[in-house]
């Protein structure tokens, strides 16, 4: 296999990663400022518990797909930040904001009884914020409108990601999240507070597949490049995939088979994030770049993929063990 191809595969990979672990914290944010009805404290109470080790590790992922785009991709990598500088830095600016309001929410004075301190709508700001503009710039690479010439962007600053298709990416991409951290919060609840986030989670699934849909629909005549790479075998088969196992995540949660739930919903949430990647390739961005024309030498992605690996030894184990340590205490608290 080619080194740019695994390149390209590692960097998914990274967005995926980014999209089941990050994408949970940016949901928690989302949903503790809609949390409501007579549970509503202790909803957004066990949502600021349940990210509280993780919120700012998951980070990393982010940090893997910007190395591997900057050190294998370089020209891809200037032109997505030329063309799309406004949602990337609206998304970077987000995180940073989102943890400050996350870090200091408890030093906020409350309004009212039940209401969500200032800090604390920062945090939920930022977390609608954050996702909608990487979705955005996900939907741009892919929409058509970032034109290319003679090596530079002459689509101008706005053309690439403000028409339907990044828009409505981004709406998704929000969605993913309030769908994720749903689902992973029935296994770290009981009783009425599990049944709260279980109908949620039902909400936001079918959200997630209305707008999956409406994306494919809106291509057609938003984004006809996109569109027809989707009808090639590869793409049809991988959005098959992943339908299913949306559907099979939904009804995991229907029936109550909550020791499921995290596996299954996460697994569906990457796999469409997959079907993204599949659907994109060869293009890094559609029409104008394929990842084989704007890849580093062989010696450099040969490079960058030994320093990953060696990097990932002591990475992987130990987000393991943050993750399980983590999955096992949460189990133990939502029992007591």
């Amino acid at each position: 296999m080619a080194l740019e191809k695994i390149a390209a595969i590692v960097a998914l990979s990274g967005v995926m990663a980014y999209a089941i672990f990050g994408g949970a914290d940016f949901g928690s944010g989302i949903w503790s400022a809609l949390a409501s009805g007579p549970r509503a404290g202790q909803q957004r109470n066990a949502l600021y518990r349940a990210i509280g080790p993780v919120w700012e590790t998951n980070n990393v992922w982010l940090v893997l797909i910007i190395v591997v785009l900057l050190m294998a991709f370089p020209k891809a990598f200037g032109d997505l930040f030329t063309a799309l500088i406004f949602p990337l830095s609206a998304g970077l600016i987000g995180i940073v904001f989102r943890g400050a309001g996350f870090a200091f929410r408890n030093f906020s004075r409350e309004s009212g009884a039940g209401t969500v301190p200032v800090h604390g709508v920062i945090f939920a700001i930022a977390s609608v914020i954050t996702p909608f503009a990487f979705g955005v710039a996900l939907g741009a690479t892919a929409g058509g409108e970032i034109k290319l010439d003679n090596g530079a962007v002459t689509s101008g600053l706005f053309a690439p990601w403000t028409h339907a298709l990044p828009l409505l990416f981004g709406v998704t991409a929000v969605a993913v999240c309030a769908y994720l951290t749903m689902s992973y919060m029935t296994t770290r609840s009981t009783g009425d507070l599990r049944e709260d986030f279980r109908v949620r989670g039902l909400l936001a699934g079918v959200a997630v597949g209305l707008l999956a849909v409406a994306t494919l629909a809106v291509s057609y005549w938003d984004a006809r490049d996109f569109w027809n790479l989707w009808q090639r075998p590869a793409p049809l088969a991988m959005s098959g995939v992943a339908l299913l196992a949306g559907l099979a995540s939904m009804v995991v949660l229907w029936r109550r088979w909550y020791v499921l739930a995290p596996a299954a919903t996460g697994g569906a949430m990457a796999l469409l994030v997959a079907a993204w990647g599949v659907i994109q390739y060869p293009y890094f961005i559609v029409p104008s770049e394929k990842i084989f024309d704007v890849a580093s030498n062989d010696a450099m992605i040969r490079d960058a993929l030994v320093g990953l690996l060696c990097g990932a030894v002591i990475l992987i184990p130990s987000l393991l063990l943050l993750y399980l340590s983590f999955v096992a205490e949460s189990a133990e608290e939502a029992e007591v």
